[in-house]
């Protein structure tokens, strides 16, 4: 019976997938056509636009000529025993190229000329009658060479008038077009202009120049219906494409109409590749059909054998589930007691955090104290000569001593806030922070070390820094630690001098800094956890400060990198990503 239904359905199922593959193709082909119209239009534009501008070279020359005063001279009667109307013709034509200048009076007579050529022009021509009647006279014509060779010529009639306004003469410019096709630029398309819509007058190909049109030449066959584009199957040689798209632009400035072939093998390439798809996925879908079918009819016969083996596999898959149960049960221990390891991990890493900066702390107290008592030592020195001002009725000094008094309260309260704000547990997201404000503050609580141990410090604070994505405590700690070893690196150097730059660059923003210490031994090691150059103890630290940094720069997003510098010493560099790109991506 399924062989009976399935020799009945193969016929139509096979035309069905020819339609289908058909359509396809149409669609495609369709498709494809539109970008190769769109193609075709800009270079058919271009080509117009440049022979346009080619032309017009000569028409501006033809009225510029027109004025010049030694071809008036000659227009009005003046002799010319020298030839300096024909020198002067002849010079121009040099210039620009053009094929041949002529200055033809009333009578089309021709009164100078750049060369040998017609002593006399009909003055009823169109060109000479529609410049002499003041307007521009255009023309261009295809004539017979003595060696049987076809030349196209275009010509320009610019008008000549006296200051009355009574025309002298005019000046005719033409040009061959022979000159432009052999500078052409080269493209992948046919490209011609007609004149009159019957003979080729200007081509990129050496079989179109001068032919007449391919419609009447060596065309085949013409499709333009559903499609919506016309399309020419051609018979002309290795040189054209067999079939291609044909486009026209009229151009009623110069009397030329613009035409275009462009080869739609690409095209049909890509609609033959879809269509040869859409049926490959047609006969797959048949072959999946039949392999269905007769999977169906094997498991029909099948299927009384298999019901005691169902149901033996019904009892092993009882079994198997218990055991992935319990499977089950052991991972969802396991994935517990990991996220419970993480979380006590992230815990510890923000202790270590958190004691790094306390550490910090300890080692700047006696540096910080004396920053405090230095203010307070003002405040009482003022407040004790205010109050004796005040005594004596000086109340302008006193006003002046409560003034220093206030200063030096809130240098305490910029140092005390400094402090707070670097010890507190930071748990705010992410955000934009200034980064040159960051380092100042940082260089203000490790001020007290760095005069006490005479660095020489670099820094200048860039103006309009961009902000940087990151936390505003932690990058102070980074900062901080950098800053610390590298004072901690010169302990037993001369002339010890740190120098940090803060460099903008597209997408992220580079801080480093360097310092003139003996260099870093294992630069590969420097951000593992506990490894340090110093002396392991209270006072000098565990080891963990580069390798805290790592964990933070890293949490930002950024990266930091620590080695030797190619004058001596260290260098540490950190890149955050700017906060503006981040807005912007």
């Amino acid at each position: 019976m399924f062989r009976y239904l399935r020799t009945k359905w193969f016929f139509p199922f096979l035309v069905g997938t020819l339609v289908i593959s058909a359509g396809a193709w149409a669609l495609a082909w369709r498709a494809a056509l539109v970008p190769l119209s769109e193609q075709a239009t800009t270079e058919l534009a271009l080509a117009s636009d440049q022979l346009t501008r080619h032309l017009f070279r000569y028409r501006e020359l033809a009225v510029v000529l027109s004025e010049h005063p030694v071809l008036r001279e000659r227009l009005g009667g003046e002799p010319d025993a020298e030839g300096e109307a024909d020198l002067l013709l002849q010079a121009m034509a040099d210039m620009t190229g053009a094929y041949h200048l002529s200055l033809v009076g009333l009578d089309g007579k021709v009164l100078a000329a750049s060369g040998e050529g017609e002593a006399q022009l009909d003055p009823d021509a169109p060109l000479i009658h529609r410049a002499l009647t003041g307007a521009l006279g255009v023309e261009a014509r295809f004539e017979r060479m003595p060696n049987g060779a076809t030349q196209r010529i275009f010509s320009f009639a610019a008008p000549m008038h006296s200051r009355q306004g009574k025309p002298l003469g005019t000046v005719v410019a033409r040009t061959d077009l022979l000159d432009f096709e052999e500078n052409w630029p080269s493209t992948a398309a046919a490209l011609f202009f007609t004149l009159n819509g019957t003979r080729v007058f200007a081509a990129n190909r050496l079989e179109l120049a001068g032919a007449e049109r391919p419609r009447e030449g060596f065309l085949k066959n013409s499709v333009s219906g559903w499609t919506g584009h016309e399309v020419w199957t051609l018979d002309a040689g290795p040189y054209l494409p067999d079939r291609a798209l044909h486009l026209t632009r009229d151009l009623p400035v110069i009397g030329l109409t613009g035409e275009i072939l462009l080869d739609t093998a690409p095209a049909e390439r890509t609609a033959a590749l879809l269509a040869g798809i859409a049926a490959a996925i047609c006969l797959g879908i048949g072959a999946l059909l039949l392999a269905v079918g007769e999977r169906r009819r094997a498991l029909n016969k099948q299927l009384r054998l298999k019901a005691a083996a169902n149901a033996r596999l019904e009892a092993r898959v009882a079994e198997r589930t218990k055991a992935l149960s319990a499977a089950n049960a052991d991972l969802l221990r396991e994935n517990r007691e990991r996220r419970e390891a993480e979380a006590a991990l992230k815990k510890a890493q923000a202790d270590l955090v958190q004691a790094g900066k306390l550490s910090a702390l300890g080692q700047m107290s006696a540096g910080i104290s004396h920053e405090l008592n230095q203010p307070l030592m003002a405040i009482r020195s003022f407040a004790d000569n205010g109050m004796e001002f005040l005594r004596r009725g000086q109340a302008d000094q006193a006003d002046k001593n409560l003034s220093r008094i206030s200063q030096q309260a809130g240098r305490m309260d910029r140092i005390i806030k400094n402090l707070r704000a670097f010890a507190r547990q930071e748990s705010e997201p992410i955000g934009n922070v200034d980064l040159g404000q960051v380092v100042d503050q940082a260089l203000e609580m490790l001020g007290p070390r760095i005069a006490d141990e005479a660095v020489q410090l670099d820094w200048v604070r860039p103006e309009d820094g961009p902000q940087v994505r990151g936390g505003e405590v932690r990058l102070q700690q980074v900062v901080m630690n950098l800053v610390s070893n590298a004072m901690d690196a010169m302990a037993d150097t001369a002339g010890k001098r740190i120098e940090i730059a803060m460099v903008p660059a597209a997408g992220r923003v580079t801080l480093s800094v360097r310092d003139t210490g003996p260099g870093i031994d294992e630069p590969d090691r420097i951000f593992d956890p506990f490894y340090t150059t110093k002396e392991v103890s209270p006072t000098e630290g565990m080891g963990l400060g580069l390798s805290i940094s790592y964990g933070l720069v890293q949490s930002f997003g950024g990266a930091i990198r620590g080695r030797n510098h190619p004058e001596g010493g260290a260098i540490f560099t950190v890149e955050l990503d700017r906060a503006d790109a981040q807005e912007a991506a």
